[in-house]
Parts: C-alpha cells; structure tokens; sequence
C-alpha cells in the first residue's frame, strides 16, 4: 500500500491552468502506478483552464463544489455543470474546458493515464 496525505502531496503546475492550486496525489512524483496517476485541483472563483485537447482520456469527479465543463470533439459541443459527486470522462482527442464560475471555491479529483 502507498499513502499519500494530502498535506505532503506534491503541488504541480499545468499550462494553460489559472487559479487553480493543484496537487499530485497518486502516480508520477506521487509515488508508484501502474496504470494512472490522480490529482485533486482547488479551483477558486473565476479560475480554470484554457480549452486544449491531449491524446489520453481524462476522468474528473467534483468533490465539493460547482465546476462548468465544455468539451468539443468535432462539431459538437456540450457545457455541463458538475455538482458535487458529479463527473465526466473526456475522450482521447476532445478538447475541454474547465470553469468555476461560482463564488465558492471547487475540489476536483482528476484521474489520467500514465502515458
């Protein structure tokens, strides 16, 4: 077994990410994984990413708080907002976009390939 606690969990820093505050709990610097590697976001008021695309699979899970997603693949694109527990998967190749556009500050677990 490997235990991360979330006060000695690694922060780490992403392109095209602002007002996030984001630290690598599982994988990577994290400590082993086999297959992926988990990392939980503190997104504040206003804060989010760029809408960028990347060729693996992402998980997201709201653990507390508001969370607006746009995902484009193509010529459709969806915007949903993820309540707590809520989540959403973004394919190989689709573009998403995260925003909190609420006053309180969102938690969101984040689950990708090892790749």
């Amino acid at each position: 077994m490997h235990v991360t606690r979330i006060n000695q969990a690694l922060p780490y820093e992403a392109p095209g990410h602002q007002g996030m505050h984001m630290r690598r709990i599982q994988g990577r610097e994290a400590g082993p994984a086999d297959t992926v590697w988990m990392g939980v976001s503190i997104i504040e008021p206003g804060g989010g990413t760029t809408a960028t695309a990347s060729a693996v699979e992402k998980f997201y899970l709201v653990l507390d708080g508001e969370l607006e997603v746009t995902a484009e693949l193509g010529d459709a694109k969806e915007t949903a907002v993820l309540a707590r527990h809520d989540s959403c998967r973004i394919a190989p190749g689709e573009s998403r976009q995260l925003h909190n556009r609420s006053a309180l500050p969102c938690a969101v677990l984040l689950v990708m390939p090892n790749a």
